[in-house]
């Protein structure tokens, strides 16, 4: 089992990881990969636990919109360190309204640990290889973002609005302009 992040500390997983074949608990935290999810609706919407998903990166999140409100977790993988499909899928699943727990799994680093978070990421199961210490200095390695809205952690600015801080913004063409006569 691989140390699980959340809010700079190092936390026990409370997710009970099943796989397609795998027999439903009673109740409790459950994952399940997103084609059961699919597949078992019908009975899955009436678990009495939390349920989670373990999405692909060949899934959509069109795909995965329908089941978001009743989601208490999605969890997107890395597979390799070159593979930044999950980058794209979790801004999708954020846009789409979901507020739940996002979390990242497989091959990340800790210099990805500010792009994850902005893009979405709440989570992430990581790598003993690096220590605690290390994951809570990438936290806070940027103080900017280039990202626009909801995503931007706390105390972290746009770089946009930081470049053009000491201008006056210029009208926009919709906003009544004064005019001669």
């Amino acid at each position: 089992c691989m140390p699980l992040l959340k809010n700079n500390p190092f936390i026990t997983d409370i997710w009970l990881h099943l796989g397609a074949e795998d027999a439903l608990p009673e109740g409790g935290n459950v994952t399940i990969p997103f084609s059961r999810l699919k597949n078992e609706w019908e009975s899955l919407a009436k678990f009495p636990g939390q349920l989670g998903a373990v999405l692909s990166n060949t899934d959509h999140a069109e795909d995965v919109a329908h089941f978001l409100p009743h989601l208490a977790l999605v969890v997107l993988p890395f597979p390799a360190f070159v593979d930044g499909r999950a980058y794209s899928i979790a801004r999708q699943i954020r846009l789409l309204g979901y507020r739940g727990e996002l979390r990242a799994t497989g091959n990340i680093l800790p210099d990805q640990f500010q792009y994850m978070a902005q893009v979405g990421f709440s989570s992430f199961e990581v790598s003993e290889r690096f220590p605690l210490e290390s994951w809570q200095q990438a936290s806070k390695q940027m103080s900017l973002a280039y990202q626009r809205g909801l995503y931007r952690r706390v105390g972290e600015a746009e770089v946009w609005s930081e470049r053009h801080a000491d201008t006056a913004p210029e009208p926009t063409p919709w906003e009544e302009q004064p005019h001669a006569g």
